[in-house]
């Protein structure tokens, strides 16, 4: 069993946490599974209807008793805050907030009602802002990530925010998807991990097929930061950009933005019948560049449990034997 600051403050068992990935890219099942693993499942309740996200809850209590967490997307949903909050999450999750919310404010109604906070920054300025208002746990995520992400590698962005927010526990985000990750992280100075498009090629993610089947087949080279997506969707995403898979559409409509939101309702459209279809090839896939470290679709458990066992292979016997001591490797004089 790995034990850092992460663990102890949420009483979990290991420091591995799926990410809570919005509209509806988490269930019930997949959260309870995570959680009742070991780690730490978290809802995405962004852009999903109330009665949807209390019903997510619902499932995944009846599979665990063991802590889950709801996320937030702050710019977005703040109205939502007090919602969420009455669903009693062991840990409320936020991320990407505008400059002008206080997040002093709503991270005191989260401890009001008994939560711990964990916030999402993509640069170093946006976790020391999340540490002075009072965040319990920092999540340092890297441009390697899926979905909404920042510039900065995670390699820096871990080890920047884990120095300048310390005592506070920091998970790291961003590329990782097995023991060797953890292990990174670890010597980085997290205290455990967030995974994203691991736990979207799981038998438990809501996710089409399609989806899954194009994680297992990439290397990691088939994605791309843009803006795309979001000139679609509509939805302003301050600071961020999308990292999608690179599809025949995706590659069509890139740098044609202007155009694309000109179209929005049409090719908004497009996509859903490609999904519905099986399409891949004209369809938005959000994941990371870790893709190229997942071979197969596995149960979620499965993913908590072979994480956890690998660190702990690569710290009690790979790590270890590359020390040694003067004697062993210059012999006796």
């Amino acid at each position: 069993m790995i034990r850092t600051p992460f663990t102890a403050l949420l009483g979990i068992d290991h420091p591995v946490v799926s990410a809570g990935m919005g509209g509806g890219h988490t269930s019930g099942e997949l959260v309870g599974a995570v959680s009742e693993a070991g780690g730490l499942g978290v809802i995405g309740a962004s852009f999903v209807p109330p009665d949807e996200v209390a019903a997510v809850v619902a499932q995944a209590r009846a599979i665990t008793a063991k802590p889950i967490g709801i996320n937030l997307l702050l710019h977005a949903t703040e109205e939502r805050v007090e919602e969420i909050l009455e669903h009693e999450p062991a840990v409320f999750s936020t991320a990407w907030p505008r400059d002008d919310q206080d997040l002093a404010t709503i991270f005191a109604r989260a401890h009001d009602r008994g939560a711990k906070v964990m916030h999402m920054a993509p640069t170093l300025a946006d976790a020391e802002r999340a540490a002075e208002a009072g965040a319990d746990v920092i999540v340092a995520q890297g441009t390697e990530g899926g979905g909404h992400v920042g510039l900065v590698g995670t390699s820096v962005i871990v080890r920047q925010v884990a120095k300048a927010v310390a005592p506070i526990p920091v998970l790291a985000a961003g590329g990782f998807a097995d023991g060797a990750g953890l292990a990174a992280a670890l010597a980085l100075g997290a205290s455990g991990v967030l995974l994203g498009t691991r736990f979207l090629a799981t038998d438990e993610a809501p996710v089409e097929p399609h989806v899954k089947d194009a994680i297992v087949r990439s290397d990691g080279n088939d994605t791309v930061l843009t803006t795309l997506a979001d000139s679609l969707s509509g939805r302003d995403w301050p600071g961020a950009y999308d990292r999608i898979a690179r599809t025949q559409f995706v590659e069509h409509w890139l740098g044609r933005e202007p155009e694309a939101r000109k179209r929005r309702e049409e090719l908004w459209q497009q996509l859903e019948h490609a999904d519905e279809a099986g399409d891949g090839d004209n369809s938005l896939m959000w994941f990371g560049q870790s893709a190229g470290l997942i071979g197969a679709v596995v149960p979620a458990a499965q993913v908590v449990e072979e994480v956890v066992r690998d660190t702990e292979e690569i710290l009690r016997t790979q790590l270890p034997s590359l020390l040694r001591d003067e004697f062993e490797r210059f012999g006796q004089s």
